[in-house]
């Protein structure tokens, strides 16, 4: 069953990881170096021992897709999950003159007043993003992060790179190259981006008239990040088969640092108590082609059976 991989993963670092410190303060316990395998055929690997929002997960697809970088598309989407980054700018800038919300992340999760205030304030900022032209193109952008290296590398001579048109290019005209390849990671820019990106690099392949697709990830939260990162690059890798007339074969998924935060724990063992439904089936919509004409509602997933929700909070 394709969710095995996953629940493997999740009990193999409960069971060998050590204690390590983390950028956040929250603490975690890791493992270096791990990977799975998910048959595209056997369905999409949509986790079913919990629900995981397939809206927020192709949104953010098509947000990197666009080349985009200001959370306000993923606002006006309905999606939240680069708030906090974006949020983090304008608390720490010299314009802000709100409570104080330094260290805003931990101080949440143990102060139900501090979070009160909090929540109150970053749904301001929100608004404020969707509302006002000035302020978002000054707060709601996240820097160089994975929109603007897929779709506009920067190179040292002043020129860009569309790496994914490129690849789907390459992929269409010589499949046989190994140099099927986009990275997210480009040195010159992690210092200046508002989170440098932890899915670094992807490798495509193409073989018997399928396309499997290899990522590099430096850095997997397991219990939060790692199932929409399994999910989106599934979701990646079947928009391109399906643009180039291939099928889907193999999601590869390397991790570097595989996580998982003190505060997730208890969560994620609540949901290795819990038995996987079978994987549900991905339909995209037969009239798209170019992976740059799809919209939210030309992406769907079908006979999704699944556990309820476990929350937990993010690490920032």
């Amino acid at each position: 069953m394709l969710e095995e991989q996953y629940l493997n993963l999740a009990r193999f670092v409960l069971e060998n990881g050590q204690p390590k410190g983390d950028r956040t303060g929250t603490g975690t316990i890791s493992y270096f170096g791990y990977q799975m395998r998910f048959n595209l055929a056997e369905g999409f690997p949509l986790l079913t021992t919990k629900s995981v929002p397939f809206r927020l997960i192709k949104s953010e697809l098509l947000w990197f897709l666009r080349g985009d970088t200001n959370i306000r598309y993923l606002l006006q989407n309905n999606n939240h999950i680069w708030d906090e980054w974006a949020f983090k700018n304008w608390v720490e800038s010299d314009e802000y003159q709100g409570p104080d919300m330094a260290d805003f992340g931990l101080r949440s999760q143990t102060d139900p007043e501090f979070k009160a205030e909090y929540l109150k304030q970053k749904e301001w900022f929100c608004q404020r993003i969707l509302a006002d032209d000035d302020f978002a193109a000054r707060y709601g952008d996240l820097g160089l992060v994975y929109g603007s290296q897929w779709r506009s590398w920067q190179t040292a001579d002043g020129q860009t790179v569309d790496q994914i048109q490129k690849v789907i290019d390459q992929i269409k005209t010589n499949p046989d190259s190994r140099r099927l390849i986009v990275s997210a990671w480009n040195p010159g820019d992690v210092d200046d981006v508002a989170l440098p990106p932890c899915h670094t690099l992807f490798q495509f392949y193409v073989n018997d008239g399928k396309l499997s697709c290899q990522l590099y990830q430096r850095s997997g939260d397991i219990f939060l990040g790692v199932p929409f990162n399994i999910a989106s690059y599934a979701l990646l890798t079947s928009l391109i088969a399906k643009e180039c007339g291939l099928v889907p074969g193999e999601f590869i998924h390397t991790l570097g640092d595989a996580h998982i935060y003190q505060n997730h724990v208890g969560q994620i063992q609540e949901q290795l108590t819990r038995a996987p439904y079978p994987a549900p089936q991905l339909w995209l919509n037969p009239e798209k082609q170019s992976i740059f004409d799809y919209d939210i509602d030309d992406i769907k997933i079908e006979n999704y059976h699944h556990h309820p929700r476990i929350k937990g909070a993010v690490a920032v």
